[in-house]
C-alpha cells in the first residue's frame, strides 16, 4: 500500500534460535503506519489474508493479535502552515512530513489544535538509542517553535 504506508517488523524473539535449524516458533510485531484510515483498513485486511495464506501452505498455525490500533491524526491546518511559515522565513530547508508516532501532540490534538516541529536526524534515524541531532538543527528546530508561536500570538510576522 505504499507510498501512502509503511510497516515495519520492529521485534522478534525466537524460541530455541541457532543458525542451522528452522525454529518451531517465532513471535514478531507489526507495525504499520498511515495518515489514511481507509489504507489502514485495507493492510489490515491484506495483512490477515497474507497471512492465513501462508499458514495454509506451509501447514503451520499463526495467531495474529490486534494490540493496538489508533486512528491517524490529522494537525491543525492553520498551525501547520505558521509552522512552514517560520521555517520559510528562517530560511530553513523544510517540509511536510506525516508522523505515525504516538507522540503526547496528538494526544493534545484531540482537545486541542496542535502540530509539531521535527529536526532531522543522522542517517534518518529516530526513536532509536542511535538517534543523533546537531545542535544547530535542533537550535533551528527551536527558532522555528519559537518563531512560530510569535507569529501566531500577533507579536511578529
Amino acid at each position: 500500500h505504499g507510498p501512502k504506508a509503511v510497516g515495519t517488523i520492529g521485534e522478534a524473539v525466537i524460541a530455541s534460535p541457532s543458525r542451522n535449524v528452522i525454529p518451531g516458533e517465532i513471535a514478531f510485531t507489526v507495525d504499520c503506519r498511515s495518515a489514511d484510515a481507509g489504507i489502514m483498513d485495507a493492510l489490515d485486511r491484506d495483512l490477515r489474508a497474507a497471512v492465513a495464506e501462508i499458514a495454509a501452505k506451509r501447514k503451520v498455525e499463526v495467531q495474529l493479535d490486534l494490540v493496538w490500533r489508533k486512528a491517524p491524526t490529522h494537525f491543525d491546518s492553520k498551525l501547520v502552515d505558521a509552522v512552514e511559515n517560520a521555517a520559510t522565513q528562517l530560511g530553513y530547508s523544510h517540509r511536510r512530513i506525516t508522523s505515525g508516532a504516538g507522540h503526547d501532540a496528538c494526544n493534545l490534538n484531540t482537545v486541542m489544535p496542535a502540530a509539531m516541529v521535527f529536526v532531522p536526524c543522522k542517517d534518518g534515524i529516530s526513536h532509536n538509542e542511535l538517534e543523533d541531532a546537531t545542535q544547530a538543527d535542533c537550535a533551528a528546530g527551536a527558532n522555528v517553535l519559537m518563531h512560530t508561536v510569535l507569529a501566531l500570538a500577533g507579536v511578529a510576522s
